[in-house]
């Protein structure tokens, strides 16, 4: 099977950046071909919905942080809302569990200020904790700090940026934004993307692997396979949309898409942004029995910590009262565990729950698991990105379009402080549909 179509853009990837983009080109009045490897649109948003269960399974994105009016809007076209994931946290402390109201994170945070890091040379977070600046802090707040790092940001302490930790968790951050999650899921999210591509101009193509792509200052040519056999398209821009992960692949890996010309001014970028590993596991339970330890003492809680366990974070369904709980483990630990089969992943969650809220009345009874390995998978290569020491300026050169033709968006180009997360991608969506509708205005 092959095509040799012509239209105004291709788009490489139908998750939330390149279902924005093509939703806001589509109404703009120009032809788009969007391309899709895989068997679904969503990319790392992926919904699983599970008849029993009052709470959506959710194996990748779950979280909107802080306001997001784009994904709002999105949910509002949907006829669905957010709905507030805050609540009670809990940490092993000494092997039991304890409602810790002290802020590790801040003394970090104040270190940070006091040592003034933003107007100093960028060095590693790790760098930090163990020079001048970080000496005069409690291990345990340096071992938060790392434990923080590795869990919310996927990153190695070793190499992540500390410009960008210390720019992320001062006052009025992230750290500092609200916590909610969509109701029923972020498929509501992408319902409403999807229902908003205009059918007469825009066509999405799924189980579409591109692996090639050659550009000039004119045009773009892609080629792939289209249900397993050789497909070719033409079009006059193209938007990439892969993640990070992918277009650091190396030549013939799977996933991997060849560039000729090469990305060469994109190198730099790419080598100060790093991909991380993140592995989430979903534990449906036969009924929510931490609501019932203790007399009913957890029966808000929102988060379980368990500081070096294999899976240091756990999370509820809350508000939704739904017999789930997530487990939670990112950068350097999710690394070595992705190695692993799922079944000795979920093994390895169970094995937490258990030390975190111990059975006395035997294990609890597990109705099934779920999990996604987003480091193994080809399409992904890692969960989200973070900026490694000396990468500054990286989101911004990686979403620079090259000679008016090849444009980039997805959550590693966002450059609006959104980056890692949904209204990160949604943004750099919109943001590369302008920049090509721009640059077609300006060749007619």
């Amino acid at each position: 099977m092959s095509s040799e179509d012509h239209q105004d853009i291709i788009l490489i990837g139908a998750g939330a950046a390149g279902l924005a983009a093509a939703a806001a080109l589509g109404k703009s009045g120009r032809s788009v071909l969007v391309l899709e490897a895989r068997d679904r649109i969503g990319g790392r948003i992926w919904t699983h919905l599970e008849p029993p269960l009052a709470a959506p399974v959710e194996l990748g994105a779950e979280f909107i942080h802080g306001d997001s009016p784009e994904t709002s809007a999105l949910l509002r076209q949907a006829g669905a809302s957010t709905v507030d994931a805050s609540g009670e946290h809990w940490s092993l402390i000494e092997g039991r569990l304890q409602r810790r109201t002290e802020s590790l994170l801040g003394k970090v945070r104040a270190a940070f200020e006091r040592a003034a890091v933003l107007s100093q040379p960028d060095v590693s977070l790790e760098s930090f904790l163990c020079g001048e600046g970080g000496r005069g802090l409690p291990e345990e707040a340096r071992e938060m700090a790392r434990a923080f790092v590795s869990g919310f940001d996927a990153a190695d302490p070793r190499l992540v940026s500390l410009h960008s930790v210390a720019e992320e968790w001062r006052s009025g951050g992230m750290l500092d934004s609200s916590q909610s999650r969509p109701l029923g899921g972020y498929r509501t999210a992408l319902l409403a993307l999807s229902a908003g591509l205009d059918g007469s101009r825009v066509r999405l193509q799924l189980h579409t692997v591109v692996s090639a792509v050659r550009w000039n200052d004119h045009s773009v040519e892609v080629e792939g396979r289209w249900l397993g056999q050789p497909f070719r398209a033409h079009a006059r821009k193209a938007i990439v949309t892969v993640p990070l992960g992918v277009l650091k692949a190396a030549a013939g890996t799977p996933g991997a898409i060849r560039f000729t010309p090469p990305l060469a001014a994109k190198q730099a970028a790419l080598a100060h942004l790093l991909s991380g590993p993140v592995l989430k596991v979903a534990l449906h339970f036969r009924r929510p029995f931490w609501e019932e330890r203790d007399s009913g003492r957890y029966a808000d809680a929102s988060f379980f910590h368990a500081p070096g366990k294999v899976f240091p974070t756990f999370w509820t369904a809350l508000p939704v009262r739904a017999p789930l709980l997530n487990g939670w483990v990112g950068g350097p630990p999710a690394a070595r565990l992705a190695e692993l089969p799922d079944e000795q992943i979920i093994r390895h969650a169970m094995d937490c729950v258990s030390a975190i809220l111990p059975a006395g009345d035997g294990v609890p009874e597990l109705q099934a698991a779920y999990v996604h390995n987003w480091a193994r998978d080809p399409y992904a290569q890692g969960a989200y990105s973070y900026v490694g020491v000396g990468g500054g300026n990286a989101r911004e050169v990686l979403a620079t379009p090259l000679s008016g033709t090849l444009f980039f968006a997805g959550e590693a180009t966002d450059t609006t402080g959104e980056a890692t997360t949904v209204t990160g991608a949604l943004r750099s969506g919109a943001r590369a549909a302008l920049e090509v509708g721009r640059h077609l205005e300006d060749r007619r």
